[in-house]
């Protein structure tokens, strides 16, 4: 399976303003193997490694936008997580259980699964086509069926398989939270709210990712109430917890960039993750995510009060960020916690303008 891959390579082939025709002539490949990577028949995936090098580097050169193919790689690992899952195979361990994927990976995957554009692709201008031309990667109904049916049954056997089924359980569970039936909602309401004492644990534990993940899972669904108790027992005043949220962002949002095979990274590091980094992403993510803003409110909060420096760094950013933190203030639906954080925010920001 390679669709989103081979979306994202029309896009960037669409971005260098070049045809089917004229992109295959400049790379050297016939008309036939062009159309069947942009349609997934022959999935990117399976192309040599210096193929796939000099493919990027060629397209680069020819105008594409580096932001588009940049998630190619996201692409390739959301078309092997839609693989796997809606074609198992036995004795094969799932690609969920391997690696902890990142924001781009579950972006792709949720724009196959729902149509949700990639808020990294959501600002582009959509060239002109000539007739009927899929707007998304979009899985046909059957599979979607197909692949929440699995997703919902391989969560369930994670948690079969102890400490080592940790990664597969908390990452699969969360992606079942893209099924937007009444059936899943229900079932998913139900499976998130068994297991509540994880939300109700204060500071870290082993269980404190997974944890973390049915917070913000229940709060996609609609239930914010999780997601509150967590901050206020799962973070606040434990340096651990603290921590471990702020380099799990730190990966979520790009600013540590080498993979990581398990959760265990979020407790001990890496501790060289760029902080302004974060902070942007933090920014983007307080505009995009209203359903999480509790959320991204307290890890903003700890992350400039550990990094008071921060706001000298990106005037423009933090300008932007306080006039965000002022409309906050002035609204009358965010919740006490958020409200006393976002003044400690506001106060800092403004600490550093004077």
């Amino acid at each position: 399976m390679g669709t989103i891959a081979g979306f994202v390579l029309r896009l960037a082939r669409e971005s260098a303003n070049r045809t089917q025709v004229g992109m295959a002539e400049a790379m050297g490949v016939d008309l036939a193997t062009w159309q069947g990577w942009e349609s997934g028949r022959r999935p990117l995936a399976n192309v040599k490694a210096s193929g796939l090098l000099n493919l990027r580097r060629r397209l680069l050169a020819l105008g594409a936008d580096p932001h588009v193919l940049h998630l190619l790689d996201p692409a390739m690992d959301a078309d092997r997580v839609l693989a796997a899952t809606i074609h198992p195979e036995s004795n094969t361990r799932h690609p969920l259980a391997e690696w902890v994927h990142t924001r781009d990976t579950a972006h792709m995957i949720a724009w196959a699964l729902n149509g949700t554009v990639p808020p990294a692709l959501a600002r582009r201008a959509v060239p002109g086509r000539r007739g009927p031309v899929a707007k998304a990667p979009l899985l046909a109904a059957p599979d979607r069926s197909v692949f929440f049916s699995h997703l919902w049954d391989t969560a369930e056997s994670a948690l079969r398989a102890g400490d080592d089924g940790l990664l597969l359980h908390r990452q699969a569970l969360y992606l079942c939270s893209y099924d937007r039936t009444s059936e899943a909602t229900s079932w998913m309401s139900r499976t998130l709210h068994t297991p509540h004492g994880l939300i109700a644990a204060r500071g870290w534990t082993p269980h404190w990712a997974t944890a973390r993940s049915t917070a913000v899972a229940l709060a996609r669904l609609g239930d914010p109430q999780p997601l509150l108790d967590f901050i206020d027992r799962g973070l606040t005043d434990d340096d651990a917890a603290e921590t471990a949220n702020l380099n799990y962002w730190a990966y979520w949002l790009g600013s540590i960039r080498e993979p990581q095979p398990d959760d265990g990274f979020m407790r001990h590091g890496p501790t060289h993750w760029e902080p302004v980094r974060l902070l942007r992403g933090l920014t983007e993510g307080l505009h995009q995510a209203p359903a999480y803003t509790d959320l991204y409110v307290h890890s903003l909060w700890a992350l400039l009060i550990t990094n008071r420096w921060l706001p000298l760094a990106d005037p423009d950013l933090t300008e932007r960020l306080s006039a965000h933190t002022t409309r906050l203030l002035d609204h009358d639906r965010i919740s006490p916690r958020a409200r006393r954080d976002l003044s400690s925010v506001h106060y800092v920001l403004r600490e550093n303008r004077t």
